[in-house]
């Protein structure tokens, strides 16, 4: 059984990233670590991070995938997992993956907003996954550093997380593809901070396309601003 190590990049996530931990203290299949990459936040993330017991990184290269790549080349364990600082996995998120494993070389998952009132949060779990489950049919799997993980020797065998503002997971997962099998674990659900619908659902689901076809700026550093 492989060992998972589970990277969050993290700027000024104080708010979010104490839930983040919990949710990874209660794996049912535990990492071999955890690794918090603090992008140079202003608030006590790098405290609360190492409160907790995770490994603290300091990234001083503004943007999620230079925070991605740092802790892929730090990570000790043969499997990655990639998850955000306001996103929640469930205690069986690593057993999934871990049951998923053999003779791949990256998996993903489904994904659902909290903090929103019923039916909304079993919504985007429906339209989520019938997306991602278009994306497969296309022959194009929409892996979200959110909730994939990876063979890390894969990862670095391709060169890890291309150094652009967005899409670098997505970008990450097609070159997995073209290395070996990625396969979708619907059972490894991840629940995701509804903060990114601040600006509203339209400008959100704008910039996703946007992403998601390609495009390479903005979308999460957004919430930098």
């Amino acid at each position: 059984m492989p060992e998972f190590t589970v990277i969050i990049p993290a700027w000024n996530e104080a708010k979010y990233l104490p839930a983040t931990l919990r949710a990874l203290e209660r794996q049912t299949y535990p990492p071999r670590e955890v690794i918090v990459v603090d992008n140079m936040s202003r608030d006590d993330t790098a405290c609360i991070a190492r409160a907790w017991g995770a490994t603290v990184l300091t990234c001083e290269k503004r943007g999620v995938a230079h925070a991605r790549q740092m802790g892929l080349e730090h990570a000790r364990s043969a499997w990655v997992a990639t998850t955000d600082a306001d996103s929640h996995p469930i205690p069986e998120w690593l057993g999934f993956y871990n049951a998923a494993t053999p003779g791949r070389t990256a998996l993903y998952g489904p994904m659902r907003f909290f903090g929103l009132k019923d039916p909304y949060p079993l919504l985007t779990h429906i339209s989520y996954s019938a997306f991602l489950h278009v994306a497969r049919v296309m022959g194009k799997p929409n892996l979200a550093g959110a909730n994939m993980a990876y063979s890390r020797k894969a990862a670095l065998l391709v060169g890890g997380y291309a150094p652009v503002e967005a899409y670098e997971d997505v970008i990450l997962g097609q070159e997995l593809g073209r290395l070996g099998e990625i396969a979708y674990v619907p059972g490894a659900l991840v629940e995701t901070s509804a903060r990114r619908l601040d600006k509203g659902v339209v400008q959100f689901a704008w910039r996703h396309i946007r992403n998601v076809t390609g495009h390479t700026r903005g979308y999460f550093d957004e919430l930098r601003e």
